[in-house]
């Protein structure tokens, strides 16, 4: 595998999901030459009201951090700890890049992205391995399935005329070039 950058991960993953997103983490930046893991501790599903806490904690890290690239959730994503966190990534990262993914799920929140990056089927299943290995918690849901990931990667595909039918997407509501 090609070596990655120095990568900076941050999460405010809920307290009873820590260990879930550091282990995902740490195997995802195996092959970065240098990392640095921050961890939140923030109650599942009540983010909205933890909102004052949760600002606080996004602009200590755009005062520590510099990133190239931030990827966030998608901001129409319709579940309110996804949705909020997005909106404060806009709010503390003001002048950087920042491409928000999708979650397929219950909430029926898939939209029209407008980044779009072709993948191999290798490629593709290697990521649709990763999830279902390092997200345990999330395989009782009906929408946490291979073929569901599988799905998506080929509709994106399809959207963007990939070559190999498949694709992941991202929203980016502001690029700036040449910076």
């Amino acid at each position: 595998m090609e070596i990655l950058p120095s990568v900076g991960w941050f999460s405010v993953r809920a307290q009873n999901g820590q260990s879930e997103a550091a282990g995902s983490a740490a195997a995802f930046l195996k092959d970065a030459k240098q990392t640095e893991l921050t961890f939140g501790k923030f109650d599942d599903s009540y983010f909205p009201y933890q909102g004052s806490d949760l600002k606080k904690y996004m602009h200590q890290l755009s005062r520590e951090f510099a990133p190239d690239m931030i990827f966030t959730h998608y901001g129409k994503d319709l579940h309110q700890d996804h949705r909020l966190l997005s909106e404060l990534t806009w709010n503390a990262f003001r002048d950087h890049w920042i491409l928000e993914y999708e979650i397929p799920k219950y909430d029926g929140d898939l939209g029209a992205p407008n980044v779009f990056v072709p993948l191999d089927e290798s490629i593709c299943q290697s990521k649709i391995n990763f999830l279902l290995t390092h997200f345990k918690s999330q395989q009782t849901r009906a929408w946490f399935s291979e073929d569901a990931f599988r799905a998506i990667q080929r509709l994106r595909g399809i959207e963007c005329n990939a070559e190999s039918g498949y694709a992941e997407a991202f929203y980016s509501r502001k690029i700036v070039l040449g910076k």
